[in-house]
């Protein structure tokens, strides 16, 4: 008897946590109820972590609330019941705003690490016998996301109709786990050391101007003519940096100097384009202004290796199906 009164015990918190939630009770088959709640006390766990990630990246409990069509008094007491469990606090809130605590943002990375792990295995077990599903959460380079990577994307959506996307168009270097993104393509010649990627191509930089730039201030025959020239710079903190060239079969910095950096290449070609001086661009950015003779290269011989176009992935070791389908599709497009 007391055993049965600590499972109906359980299954009254059952019932708080889930108001519409039925069940009928063979008061004599207390092994099968047992049962039942350890597989119900299992999932529930992962229910309450999937809205933690989520309250985490919405920041809010209403919002969360609405987007699952739920009162906000559920959403609040998941969060209640898997800090009381975890015996330790996950969020302060107050009448504005909500964060997590040190302890909440580490395990929001063990959540996401561990969801991924159950994703991963469900995808998995019969991957040969179905096609890709699920949402894809994507960062993409700004420039190269749209002018190539757009065309390949709306292919793969058209061959894969159980796929969804969920594109983030940024140059800024992206924090996987933190951010919630299960793969992100990135330009690079060296990627980090702590970085999980796959090749999929490369592209070229190339130094480039207007011909009537080139007219009224002189063509540079060399790296070290560049200080002498108005130079257009991209730099994600906007600041001058130096530009790279291989002269005597090694790889060189040379400073340069002038008026205008920004943080998309697309905006400096333009700037390119209007006489404003030199830039050093991307050949998937720069193909068609000079197709049309806008901009012309120039130290062609002296150019550098090319850039590394990489998928980068999560820091865990599985990898969901659709996102292996995903990276065959783009390596062997791109």
């Amino acid at each position: 008897m007391r055993q049965e009164k600590n499972i109906f015990k359980i299954f009254h918190e059952v019932f708080l946590a889930r108001p519409n939630f039925i069940l009928n009770i063979d008061s004599n088959k207390v092994a099968k109820v047992e049962l039942f709640v350890a597989k119900y006390a299992t999932m529930d766990k992962f229910t309450s972590m999937q809205t933690f990630i989520k309250v985490a990246q919405v920041g809010s409990f209403s919002a969360v609330a609405n987007q699952m069509g739920v009162p906000r008094s559920l959403i609040t007491r998941q969060i209640a019941s898997l800090e009381k469990q975890l015996g330790v606090k996950l969020m302060t809130r107050s009448t504005r705003s909500l964060s997590l605590t040190t302890v909440g943002a580490a395990y929001l990375e063990k959540c996401r690490v561990i969801l991924n792990l159950v994703d991963a295995t469900e995808s998995n077990l019969a991957f040969e016998q179905s096609s890709p599903k699920g949402l894809i959460r994507i960062g993409l380079p700004l420039s190269f996301g749209i002018e190539k990577l757009m065309p390949l994307l709306m292919e793969f959506a058209k061959q894969n109709p159980g796929i969804e996307l969920a594109m983030d168009f940024s140059d800024r270097r992206s924090n996987l786990i933190e951010e919630g993104l299960d793969i992100s393509i990135r330009i690079t010649s060296n990627p980090e050391s702590n970085d999980i990627v796959r090749k999929l191509g490369e592209c070229s930089l190339l130094t480039v101007a207007s011909p009537h730039y080139l007219e009224l201030h002189g063509t540079p025959n060399k790296p070290t003519d560049l200080i002498n020239h108005e130079c257009l710079d991209y730099s994600m903190q906007l600041t001058f940096s130096n530009w790279s060239y291989i002269v005597d079969n090694e790889l060189k910095s040379f400073p340069i100097t002038g008026r205008i950096v920004a943080n998309n290449g697309e905006a400096l070609v333009l700037a390119a384009t209007k006489s404003l001086g030199v830039t050093r661009q991307p050949d998937f950015i720069v193909e068609r202004y000079l197709k049309l003779g806008q901009v012309v290269q120039i130290l062609k011989k002296f150019e550098g290796p090319a850039l590394g176009i990489y998928a980068v992935l999560p820091s865990n070791r599985y990898i969901p199906h659709r996102i292996s389908v995903l990276m065959n599709f783009l390596s062997e497009s791109i």
